[in-house]
């Protein structure tokens, strides 16, 4: 009878083995994941920054852009009315401006 018993001890020796091996495994998988989640964050966070940062660099250039763009725009609108003075001066008749540039001296916009 004792040889069954030991039969049995080792039967059950070797399903907790298993079953503390299968345990173990999920832990550790577990906590694999749970350590790669602050990592994979840290990533989407460092992608994130660079992406702002460059959205912040094209915004300003492109804020300068139309800087430079309205001042040219002002000043060639300036040296337009001066010409159609000087045709008007000489007792010329200037052409009508287009219907956009006659909105752009009455509005400024």
């Amino acid at each position: 009878m004792s040889g069954v018993w030991g039969i049995v001890g080792a039967l059950i020796s070797v399903t907790g083995v298993i079953t503390m091996a299968v345990l173990t495994y999920r832990g550790t998988r577990t906590a694999a994941r749970i350590n790669a989640g602050p990592a994979a964050k840290q990533v989407d966070l460092s992608v994130l920054q660079a992406s702002v940062e460059r959205l912040e660099k094209e915004c300003t250039e492109l804020r300068q852009e139309q800087t430079r763009t309205r001042g040219v725009l002002w000043s060639i609108s300036r040296w337009a009315l001066v010409l159609r003075d000087q045709v008007t001066g000489l007792g010329g008749t200037p052409q009508p401006p287009p219907e956009d540039v006659e909105d752009y001296y009455r509005t400024g916009v």
